[in-house]
């Protein structure tokens, strides 16, 4: 998981640009509901911390924002990247040269009624577990550990514990590869073990069915489930999550702890004294710290055990 953000290991301080970097058109902010910002750090947007800045990041607050951004975006030829908390990305010193669509406050409602719930993409997992488990509501709870935001959940069936999103789905609202905001039911969406097959969509919500459960019950495991966390995992420390994915038989990190690895540096990253599946931010680290140990995992797996180990998180943006 995420963990999260150290306050030893700050995003830059560098002030926004108030316009659009040199050769980079006007963004219609008048005509969209939200935030925009101009050369704005993406370390103060991933759990990382780590990442230059996007040539153009903007917030929406409305469903029909994202897909006005993002007809935006095309009409004009630039790349966009979607984000929601930042979590299971690394983004490279040289920033993002394109539009950035932060989704999060705005997009982030919770209502239900009965046993149905209503949840915006920008709401954060953990607080999707906690607020329907205070409310007696089972089926998300175990999800209290996982990082990101909900619709990143979706996208890539996020689970935890035997529970995942794929497992209460009733529908997801998302922006077709065409910009068109439709309502997808869960029969069309091709879920498997950490996908959902949703490539080319964009996530804004769903709907979902839990199941009634005894708050203080469902409080109790949570809990326990979070105990878990932080005795085995650096759960205090800005980091991606897992750096690797499990090759078969094993896992990465009992692999990279078996070459010696845990508590090597490079500059400000480290491979986690705790867990060896994870690189932590010890201190203003940059990606090419991070990738500089990346290489260096790797290697030593390939070497000792011939086994290739295949990334997890996901690796965006430009060299500086």
């Amino acid at each position: 998981m995420a963990p999260a953000r150290k306050k030893n290991a700050k995003a830059p301080k560098a002030e926004a640009a108030k316009g659009p970097p040199k050769g980079f058109p006007e963004f219609p902010a008048d005509q969209l509901a939200g935030v925009v910002k101009y050369s704005e750090p993406l370390g103060r947007h991933t759990t990382f911390r780590i990442g230059g800045p996007a040539a153009i990041h903007f917030q929406p607050t409305s469903n029909e924002a994202v897909a006005g951004a993002v007809a935006w975006a095309r009409q004009h030829k630039l790349p966009c990247l979607v984000l929601g908390l930042g979590s299971n990305v690394l983004i490279r010193d040289g920033g993002f040269p394109g539009l950035v669509i932060k989704i999060g406050k705005g997009l982030d409602a919770l209502s239900h009624r009965a046993a149905t719930w209503k949840v915006g993409a920008g709401l954060p997992t953990p607080l999707l577990a906690r607020r329907t488990a205070e409310e007696g509501f089972a089926g998300v709870h175990k999800l209290i550990g996982v990082p990101g935001s909900v619709g990143g959940g979706v996208f890539m069936n996020a689970g935890a514990h035997g529970q995942d999103f794929a497992s209460v789905l009733i529908s997801a609202t998302v922006l077709d590869p065409k910009g068109r905001l439709v309502e997808k039911p869960k029969k069309e969406i091709a879920f498997d073990y950490r996908r959902s097959g949703l490539e080319g969509y964009v996530v804004l919500g769903c709907a979902l069915r839990l199941e009634p459960g005894e708050p203080e019950k469902l409080k109790a495991e949570m809990g326990m489930l979070l105990r878990r966390r932080r005795e085995g995992t650096p759960f205090d420390q800005p980091c991606c999550g897992s750096v690797f994915k499990n090759p078969e038989e094993t896992t990465a990190g009992r692999l990279i702890d078996r070459c010696g690895l845990k508590g090597r540096r490079v500059g400000g990253a480290e491979i986690s004294k705790l867990h060896a599946n994870y690189i932590v931010n010890v201190g203003n680290a940059s990606a090419d710290d991070v990738l500089k140990l990346i290489d260096i995992a790797r290697t030593a797996v390939f070497k000792e055990f011939g086994i290739e180990l295949e990334l997890e998180v996901k690796i965006l943006g430009e060299s500086k």
